[in-house]
């Protein structure tokens, strides 16, 4: 991984995390520890991933880069508007073929069902899904276990027994 962070130019990424060699990642990549971006994954600028995030294969943060609604003027010649950041939070699970929209924020624990486009802000411990991506349930069931995991993503992140990919 340290190869790889070097090659990339990667100085925000947990030493911890995994990011596959044929992942296309920008170099202001933000990303916390035990988190891992899969193969042909395209993480466009300004990301922050927290600790925990497993992002499936062939996912995409992408767009919201270009101005259309000027008349008159190709979108090729009208400009960039200013890229917004995109924050996926702490031990959140997007599935394979996710795209999620620059600007948007997944909160922790959330869930994204494979194949779903991200328009708008996944709440915490939600799972969404769909085109656009829309509420499907809760990932707890309780107030109780919502609080049980918010406690445990509050303390320093450690190696657990299944999240070493490597």
């Amino acid at each position: 991984m340290r190869w790889l962070c070097f090659r990339k130019r990667l100085k925000h990424v947990d030493p911890s995390a995994y990011i596959c060699p044929r992942a296309d990642i920008r170099s202001d990549l933000r990303m916390g520890p035990y988190s891992l971006i899969n193969i042909e994954c395209i993480i466009g600028q300004q990301v922050v991933i927290g600790a925990y995030t497993l992002i499936a294969a062939r996912c995409a943060v992408v767009g919201d880069d270009h101005h259309f609604r000027i008349p008159g003027k190709p979108i090729a010649f009208s400009g960039r508007p200013e890229l917004k950041s995109t924050h996926i939070g702490n031990d959140v699970w997007i599935g394979y073929g996710v795209i999620i929209m620059a600007g948007c924020t997944i909160g922790d624990g959330a869930i994204v069902a494979a194949g779903a486009v991200v328009t708008k802000d996944v709440p915490p411990f939600e799972i969404h899904g769909g085109v656009p991506a829309k509420k499907i349930d809760d990932r707890f069931r309780t107030e109780e276990e919502i609080n049980l995991h918010r406690k445990m993503l509050s303390e320093d992140p450690a190696l657990g027994e299944y999240c070493d990919w490597r």
